[in-house]
């Protein structure tokens, strides 16, 4: 049995980089790691206020010696994992891009928590000692390196902790939906009194739970929220937002940084729209005529939706 263990979010970012040969760039866990000798694509968590694009490129740089530009968005796959010799359990939300090489040569690394960086066919990764996100993001079916823990631990949908400087700071992940139906109409949410970006058109959706897949926790957050039911159509993009001092409904400020994974979404069946979260941060719901949306001044709209709506090119 898996000891009780303190749970802890992050999120990452890493890199899938190949070279003329098709060839798959991965970086192998040294003794200083929790799962020694296990391969994974490079890559690491995203500091805090730091956009994933700049972390996949740090931290491939730093682990591989490489330097590489991010080309594409290739996937977002969340898992935890129970690391008991460091007493906790982590759930990580993955970014995984596509990136091409710009340059450098791969080093050794000593004393660190990636020991070696190498290139390898997918028949040869196949073989080794794969992190499950790393199997999962090439299409393999390496059996799984991580321990998971039996159940899933609570864990707090708000979670600020001081920072360096004293004010109090949260970084959270989150999906949200470009949820249309059949009659080109978007679903969008408006965002209550007393939250930042009050009054603004917002999309459906919200921060995912521990243990919760990305696109699992968008349709579950589609129904609380607006009473709609959805399938997913398509990754769109990731976007990272910081305010450094935000001001919501606990009172005081916080450093705020979301990254937000954004999805597109047919609602096959739509109903009559419900908020179903009475006195949450959604005032209103409703479903607006593509060519209103178009019309909105842009102060009305959330910056992820402006975001999303360009990325799904209704903007």
């Amino acid at each position: 049995m898996t000891p009780a263990l303190e749970p802890l979010r992050r999120i990452a970012a890493y890199a899938v980089a190949t070279d003329p040969q098709g060839r798959v760039l991965l970086v192998r866990a040294s003794a200083r790691s929790g799962t020694p000798g296990v391969w994974s694509l490079p890559g690491g968590a995203v500091d805090h206020g730091e956009d994933p694009n700049h972390t996949v490129v740090r931290e491939t740089a730093a682990e591989t010696g490489l330097s590489v530009a991010v080309t594409g968005l290739r996937d977002v796959l969340a898992d935890m994992r129970s690391l008991p010799h460091r007493g906790v359990t982590i759930h990580t939300d993955r970014l995984v891009y596509e990136v091409s090489i710009r340059g450098g040569n791969l080093y050794d690394r000593i004393g660190q928590p990636t020991d070696l960086a190498r290139w390898h066919t997918l028949e040869e990764a196949e073989r080794l000692r794969l992190r499950p996100f790393t199997a999962a993001a090439l299409g393999l079916s390496a059996a799984s390196a991580d321990l998971r823990p039996e159940e899933t631990p609570d864990f707090p949908s708000f979670y600020a902790v001081a920072g360096p400087d004293g004010l109090h700071r949260a970084q959270r992940f989150a999906a949200y939906a470009i949820a249309t139906d059949p009659q080109d109409r978007l679903l969008l949410t408006r965002i209550a009194p007393g939250y930042p970006g009050a009054g603004c058109w917002h999309l459906p959706g919200g921060g995912t739970d521990y243990g919760e897949q990305p696109g699992t926790a968008l349709i579950r957050e589609l129904v609380e929220e607006t009473g709609q039911e959805g399938r997913l159509i398509e990754l769109l993009g990731v976007a990272s937002h910081r305010d450094a001092a935000s001001l919501g409904p606990e009172g005081y400020p916080i450093d705020w940084h979301g990254v937000r994974a954004f999805y597109r979404v047919l609602v096959d069946a739509p109903t009559e729209v419900s908020v179903k979260d009475v006195g949450g941060s959604t005032s209103e719901a409703c479903w607006m005529a593509l060519k209103e949306v178009a019309e909105l001044p842009a102060d009305q709209l959330t910056e992820v939706t402006a975001e999303a709506l360009r990325a799904a090119k209704l903007a």
